[in-house]
């Protein structure tokens, strides 16, 4: 990589700042009734992050994002790193939770095709719901609808309109989610851990970084698990993607747009005018 790409005194300043600022700050919960929202540095530059981003501000510029997506990379890499140095010690423990492992990828495609594609075809989005809805649409998720539909097609821009979605708000919202979670007392450290690795390295570190708080003792276990889950699912998510969400959402979406697709609603309401005026 050109160390070009690399180097901005701007954006290593902010970042800087933001650290420390936000650490500063430190980890806090709310109690809100239903259960715990867990605040944490992380989310604190998150949010920062994208305020100091607006275009409005004048602080940073399109070329500066460029060099952050860069650098942003290679903080990845060094965090699947680290997760890979704990993930050896405790191996023999993620093993003896192995088809718990394998079984978690499962509840992404229940709850993006089951529960998200009769929400988009209400509102009256079309087949780019099957996009939108077959998986999480990151990048692996994006090259399979791409392939299968075309780049320029209705699924592909469904895709990656979530794909965008997800980038701007997907950890904001999975820290806030697994902290609410993990405030009710229902859900297993653990679970909430596995249920962390979605597929999206910077959406598991928030959701693991909401859990680290609510659940201090638990710390490297969590970090392990969503570490192991998001690997498999990076892996495996890919071909339970290709061969059965995208194959499940398309018959789905077949079989439910003629039922509670708005096209149907508005046919029906122009034959009832015809009709009223006959």
């Amino acid at each position: 990589m050109n160390k070009e790409k690399l180097i901005n005194p701007k954006v290593h300043l902010l970042a800087l700042c933001l650290v420390v600022f936000t650490e500063f700050i430190g980890a806090k919960k709310l109690n809100v009734g239903f259960g715990v929202i867990a605040l944490f540095p992380m989310l604190y530059a998150l949010v920062l992050g994208g305020i100091i981003s607006f275009p409005s501000l004048k602080l940073l510029k399109e070329k500066d994002m460029s060099k952050s997506a860069n650098i942003l990379g290679i903080s990845f890499v060094l965090l699947v790193a680290k997760l890979g140095t704990m993930l050896g010690p405790s191996i023999m423990k993620v093993f003896s939770e192995g088809w718990a492992l394998l079984f978690q990828e499962v509840g992404h495609f229940i709850g993006t095709v089951i529960l998200a594609l009769p929400v988009a075809v209400f509102l009256g989005m079309k087949r780019e719901a099957i996009g939108a809805t077959y998986s999480i649409s990151r990048e692996n998720n994006l090259a399979i609808i791409s392939e299968k539909f075309g780049i320029e097609s209705q699924e592909s821009k469904g895709a990656i309109g979530v794909y965008v979605c997800g980038t701007l708000f997907g950890a904001i919202y999975l820290g806030l989610l697994a902290g609410i979670l993990g405030g009710t007392g229902v859900f297993h450290p653990l679970a909430l851990a596995m249920g962390a690795g979605v597929g999206s390295g910077s959406m598991m570190a928030a959701a693991a970084g909401a859990l680290v708080v609510l659940f201090p003792d638990f710390k490297n276990d969590i970090l392990v698990f969503s570490g192991a889950a998001n690997l498999a699912t990076t892996l495996l998510g890919t071909f339970v993607c290709a061969f059965i969400s995208l194959p499940l959402t398309e018959r789905f979406y077949n079989w439910l747009e003629p039922r509670i697709g708005r096209r149907k609603k508005l046919n029906s309401n122009i034959e009832r005018s015809n009709s009223n005026e006959g």
